[in-house]
């Protein structure tokens, strides 16, 4: 359902690093040409290799980002409010590299992206904005990278509960954000292996009870994943 950009969606977005700096002349005017519109669960907003028409920006809900290739699918990210996708091909003005679609209810604000290029041009907070925030994008694509080479399936599994207890603030209780079978996915496994995994970490300290986690021994869990901050620290 179509609804413009309503001005209560402001501030959300005017919050966001991107769009913090810039000034209210050129923020306006991207604002201008943007709108909002509310998806179901389970609706495909982009296709890959489609071009890159808006800058994307999920004010409430999810969004799974997800790769195919000769008939197998990855998933790559879940974006949760308020944040945006997928800035680098808005300004490149180049396909999408990825596909995504809502996981849940979704309020998604769409901003042409020829306007987000026009106003780069001009505002230079905004075009360091958007500097700072590829670069960030491209180091966490090398930590990610890293994650998949380097380690382990076990070792991915067990690094991903330790950064997932950091974002409870440490809790030795919490549940996983996604469905394990997009766990899987992301973390290059498939739903058995990683069914054998939850069972193999049994052994350092891990119970699991459907989606709950409980860590039992956190000195034996991190020393058997070494989390690195090269890998694992996802904010620098």
């Amino acid at each position: 359902m179509y609804l413009g950009m309503p001005e209560s969606d402001f501030p959300d977005i005017r919050g966001l690093h991107l769009f913090a700096e810039m000034s209210d002349e050129h923020f306006l005017a991207l604002m201008r040409g943007s709108y909002v519109q509310n998806f179901p669960p389970q609706i495909q907003l982009i296709e890959e290799g489609d071009p890159s028409d808006f800058l994307h920006i999920v004010l409430s809900g999810s969004v799974e980002l997800f790769s195919s290739w000769n008939h197998r699918e990855t998933s790559m990210a879940t974006v949760r409010p308020v944040s945006t996708f997928i800035l680098a091909a808005s300004v490149r003005d180049a396909p999408y590299l990825m596909s995504a679609r809502t996981l849940e209810k979704s309020r998604i604000a769409l901003i042409p992206s020829q306007d987000v290029r026009a106003v780069f041009d001009i505002d230079a907070h905004f075009a360091r904005a958007i500097v700072t925030e590829l670069a960030q994008c491209y180091r966490s694509v090398v930590k990610n990278t890293k994650d998949l080479k380097l380690r382990t399936s076990l070792e991915r599994l067990a690094n991903y509960l330790l950064r997932q207890q950091k974002r409870e603030n440490g809790a030795s209780e919490f549940d996983l954000p996604i469905e394990k079978r997009l766990l899987a996915s992301f973390l290059g496994m498939t739903p058995e292996n990683l069914s054998r995994a939850f069972k193999s970490l049994k052994s350092y300290g891990i119970h699991v009870s459907g989606n709950h986690i409980k860590i039992l021994d956190q000195e034996d869990l991190e020393k058997f994943a070494r989390p690195s901050a090269l890998i694992d620290d996802f904010r620098s």
